[in-house]
């Protein structure tokens, strides 16, 4: 020390309640009122330690006991971020802001004398008028931070100003400043694209290296960065969306831009949530199915269709090497039943390439959901999105992984169909058979080499349906013999 008086400031506990809602998570707020700091702003429940006897967590506890009527238990107290702030006027104060998901009572308002109202708030959506010291350390907690910087400048207002934004982020030891955003390249990318980011929400799919982002902008709107895991993934995703995907209209999302060094795209956002793990009922399913066929319809006639390329059959070269890895899950019988198939798809006529998504299934097909109420709304809105594996094809390519959620649902089959337009060749069924067979083969050598039951037994589920709906062996027209 220099010499003169230590520096000493006060130290705050912020209170993060966090619930899970169909909109996202949402975060408890209560809007000051009275002869307080920051009256008429909204601002976490909060408040300082009342000595050195107290320490940070049972402070937290007590401030939540006293301003909302909730019991929180300790070991429900999760540190967030801890972030040094400096007001306007100068100054300092560490506060400490920590999440609880759990908790017991009903949040409500306990201290009128300083707080007119309380309310949940999306964690995307905060209110205009919250407190920027408040602001800043829910942007920092949203972006994964464990330490930001907060010093505002003489002039400032008390309000959050998007203009005026001096939140930093510090790294941790690994050199990232946060866990849930991208690499700063990837930042940049992004806010030359569509400026200025405020929360960066981390929506990748837990079994693909591909990384994705939903990001909300300071200004407002929402859309999706994504680095793709290969160039070949990033090169047809964005062929796709720069040709026939746009034909989709809204039933897609748009290409807003694309990085080709970093793989990166920022994509506009669709309305709708994935159908992987919705409950419907029959009918509803029936609807849905219906206009998944409609959108089938409209991907496969997005360009003329042309003849196969030569040598273009099912991918029956690989089959030996991913029943290699899959031999240890397959059931007796499993394996000869492939090797049939294989044998028959070397004298399988060629069926006519079109334009295919290459992934479709229920994880990448969204739906409102006006489609799981029951209410009298019976319009269904149905998108798609995911085109890193899309690419010329036959129709039936994209019915492999969705033929999944049909099995033993001839209704909701039919329901594809009527959407779609017309039945299936007998070729078609033939080849269809074939490609979900050694898909679910590469499927299960996969699971086994990455250690992911679902996915091994997601494939023995499809190769048993398909060993008992085609017993019959198949002649090299595609007839059953």
């Amino acid at each position: 020390m220099t010499g003169g008086h230590r520096h000493t400031e006060p130290v705050d506990v912020h209170l993060i309640l966090r619930r899970e809602t169909a909109d996202g998570p949402h975060v408890l707020l209560s809007r000051r009122a009275g002869k307080v700091y920051a009256a008429g702003l909204w601002h976490l429940p909060s408040g300082h330690l009342d000595g050195p006897h107290e320490d940070v967590v049972t402070a937290l506890i007590r401030e939540a006991r006293e301003e909302t009527g909730i019991v929180i238990d300790p070991a429900d107290v999760r540190s967030a971020v801890t972030v040094h702030h400096r007001s306007p006027g100068g100054a300092s104060r560490t506060g400490h802001f920590f999440e609880v998901r759990r908790w017991k009572g009903e949040p409500e308002i306990a201290e009128p004398d300083v707080c007119d109202a309380m309310d949940w708030a999306p964690l995307h959506a905060l209110p205009a008028l919250v407190v920027a010291y408040c602001r800043a350390g829910l942007d920092a907690y949203t972006a994964g931070a464990r330490l930001a910087v907060h010093f505002q400048l003489p002039g400032d207002g008390i309000a959050f100003d998007p203009s005026a934004d001096r939140l930093r982020l510090v790294p941790d030891v690994t050199g990232q400043a946060s866990t849930a955003r991208p690499d700063d390249e990837v930042v940049e990318f992004a806010e030359q694209a569509v400026g200025r980011i405020a929360h960066w929400t981390d929506t990748s799919w837990a079994r693909e290296e591909s990384r994705v982002w939903r990001v909300h902008g300071v200004q407002g709107g929402i859309w999706y960065v994504k680095v793709h895991q290969s160039e070949r993934f990033h090169g047809r995703e964005v062929r796709g969306l720069r040709t026939w995907v746009r034909q989709l209209g809204a039933a897609a999302p748009r290409l807003v831009a694309a990085e080709e060094t970093l793989r990166a795209v920022v994509l506009t956002a669709v309305p709708g949530r994935p159908l992987h793990g919705t409950v419907l009922t029959p009918e509803r399913e029936r609807e849905v199915f219906q206009r998944i066929g409609a959108l089938a319809r409209r991907i496969h006639q997005a360009s003329p269709p042309r003849p196969a390329p030569a040598d273009s059959g099912p991918a029956v070269a690989k089959a030996d090497r991913h029943l290699s890895g899959a031999r240890s899950h397959l059931l007796p019988g499993d394996e000869e039943f492939v090797r049939e198939l294989v044998r028959q798809a070397e004298a399988l006529p060629p069926l006519e390439w079109v334009e295919t998504h290459g992934d479709l299934q229920l994880r990448n097909v969204l739906t409102t959901s006006a489609a799981g109420a029951e209410t009298d709304d019976r319009e269904v809105f149905v998108a798609v999105i995911d085109f890193e594996r899309s690419e010329p094809g036959p129709a039936v390519r994209d019915l492999v992984r969705l033929s999944d959620a049909w099995a033993g649902r001839d209704d909701l089959f039919e329901a594809f169909l009527a959407g779609y337009g017309r039945t299936l060749t007998t070729a078609e069924k033939v080849r269809l058979a074939i490609d979900a067979a050694l898909d679910s083969v590469s499927g299960i050598s996969y699971g086994a080499a990455h250690d992911d039951p679902e996915l091994i037994e997601r494939g023995r589920r499809t190769l048993a349906r398909l060993r008992a709906e085609h017993r019959a062996a198949l002649s090299p027209t595609g007839d059953t013999t």
